[in-house]
């Protein structure tokens, strides 16, 4: 009896072994679990459910068959793929969540979230991604041609690793203030998170009481998972 983390895998054709380990582990490991969900940036890029690259369909096929077999996956989206629609969803038999969700688990009341929202101390990134949360520059961005959609978001994930490379990497963390007050909105204890691919379990204190964070890592050259059980929250690392 257990529920199961994941994120940050970044799913592309370039990466094949990531590809490999994930279908590996949702033949596996996530079959004997409650329940499985993706906390975001499961694909490298995500540029419209209309996209005909076959690792979508070979990652859709895969999802269906995990939630065909009994386990619901649940999916929270990422700053990769914040665009992945209902007709994927549909497509692999994932439930759409909002972008913050308390679930009660075990006895335990546990928030989920990418992660994104907690790096208030990064301005630019903010700024960009209330921009493109937007509605209607969504709508507009999807009614383009396929391959202008693709043109523009290399453009994009080239700008943001410029960008990136000459952060200050502390400014690209969480700021404490912000896990703080978003634990004590939402009255819990627990806060199960990704986007900054450094795995971990943090302690504070929040609501008056002792609190966790666990960071999920990125797929990069291993697995990362969190599970949790009614033993407790543990954060895993495992080869593909």
């Amino acid at each position: 009896m257990a529920t199961l983390f994941i994120a940050d895998l970044h799913l592309c054709t370039e990466e094949p072994a990531i590809t490999a380990g994930f279908l590996r582990f949702l033949a596996g490991e996530a079959r004997q679990a409650d329940a499985l969900y993706i906390l975001g940036d499961l694909f490298e890029a995500w540029i419209g459910d209309d996209d005909p690259n076959p690792l979508h369909g070979q990652i859709a096929i895969a999802l269906r068959s995990l939630v065909d077999s009994g386990v619901p996956c649940y999916f929270i989206h990422g700053n990769r793929d914040f665009l992945l629609g209902k007709g994927f969803a549909r497509q692999s038999g994932m439930t759409l969540l909002p972008q913050e969700k308390v679930l009660e688990l075990y006895g335990q009341r546990v928030l989920i979230m990418h992660g994104d929202t907690l790096c208030t101390d990064d301005v630019g990134y903010q700024a960009f991604r209330a921009k493109v949360h937007q509605p209607w520059l969504q709508k507009l961005f999807l009614a383009l041609p396929l391959y202008l959609r693709k043109r523009i978001a290399a453009k994009m994930r080239a700008g943001s690793k410029s960008s990136n490379s000459v952060k200050d990497m502390a400014i690209m963390d969480v700021n404490a203030q912000t896990v703080l007050h978003t634990l004590e909105r939402h009255r819990v204890q627990h806060l199960i998170h990704g986007h900054t691919h450094r795995p971990a379990v943090h302690q504070l204190n929040a609501n008056g009481e002792p609190a966790f964070r666990y960071v999920l890592g990125a797929w990069h050259t291993e697995g990362s998972m969190i599970k949790v059980a009614p033993e407790g929250i543990e954060l895993i690392a495992f080869p593909f």
